[in-house]
């Protein structure tokens, strides 16, 4: 057994002595329970999850899938830059979805704006799947799709290897396709990068750095 267990624990009893969890001698990464619990991980507002270590290559194309749930008008969701220019970044600002693309030529855009103001940010879960190819970027907000062609056509490809973060980044790290530094408060989960065949489901609990991310329990009962 290599990893924690992702789950609650109550009522304790040792030798017939229940434990006293409000004053342990020490502890590390362990968070309070929530009476009532959904699926998914739990951003306090305050860090991000970094994932790959190593680096992640975007290359000329790659498809995100996520979903998100949020009463915030304002956070980063995804970003992944090199220290040139090459980069991909999602985010939410002021209620609209933006997913943003650099493969070194400059940034192309494709925005998601509901057609009911702050419909994002009620509290519920959301679909998002944003996709970079060679010659457009789209991005689909619960079955809804927008795109941008991408008019630099010798430039195909976002040359990262660098670390995914997640619902924000470090003050200290780069990130070419972000334009807020606020990060995500609210729930993600079911997050899945795919390239060519290869498809990732990403646990955020096997993040390399954790700041203010609570994994695999996300806090209230709405759907």
């Amino acid at each position: 057994v290599t990893h924690s267990i992702p789950a609650c624990i109550g009522s304790m009893m040792i030798n017939s002595k229940q434990l006293d969890k409000e004053s342990p001698v020490s502890i590390f990464a362990v968070n309070k329970c929530y009476a009532a619990v959904q699926d998914g991980t739990f951003f306090d507002g305050s860090g991000f999850a970094a994932l790959v270590r190593e680096g992640y290559k975007v290359r000329s194309d790659v498809n995100i899938a996520l979903e998100f749930r949020t009463t915030a008008m304002h956070g980063v969701l995804l970003g992944i830059s090199s220290a040139k220019v090459d980069a991909i970044g999602l985010e939410i600002v002021n209620g609209k979805v933006l997913f943003h693309v650099n493969n070194g030529a400059g940034r192309i855009t494709a925005t998601y704006e509901p057609g009911v103001a702050n419909s994002l940010c009620d509290g519920k879960w959301h679909k998002l799947q944003a996709n970079t190819s060679k010659y457009r970027i789209s991005l689909i907000i619960d079955g809804n799709l927008v795109q941008t062609d991408n008019p630099y056509i010798q430039s195909t490809s976002a040359d990262t290897n660098n670390p995914i973060y997640v619902g924000g980044y470090p003050g200290d790290v780069k990130q070419n396709c972000l334009t807020s530094k606020t990060s995500f408060h609210g729930c993600l989960r079911n997050l899945v990068l795919t390239r060519g065949q290869q498809a990732e489901l990403f646990d955020f609990s096997r993040a390399f750095d954790l700041r203010g991310v609570f994994p695999h329990s996300c806090p209230g009962a709405q759907q």
